[in-house]
């Protein structure tokens, strides 16, 4: 499946990105997703657009941010 991603990255202030709308891990982890969870993640995402109508970008998606989720992501 394709990644979401619309080349806007920029996360809010709960590691959202606001370009498009998944969560820091969500990004992290889309790549070795299974399609079932990748499926799952892209079901969510028009809601979370609508809940974040109007916020702005408030964190560039930064390599500290990524490895952050790398680690959170491995010790699931």
């Amino acid at each position: 499946m394709l990644s979401p991603c619309v080349a806007r990255c920029g996360l809010n202030d709960e590691d959202y990105c606001m370009g498009c709308f998944r969560h820091i891990d969500e990004i992290v982890a889309w790549r070795d997703a299974s399609e079932a969870e990748q499926h799952s993640i892209i079901n969510k995402l028009a809601a979370r657009k609508a809940h974040f109508e109007g916020a702005e970008n408030k964190h560039i998606l930064s390599r500290t941010k990524w490895l952050e989720a790398e680690v959170r992501l491995a010790k699931k």
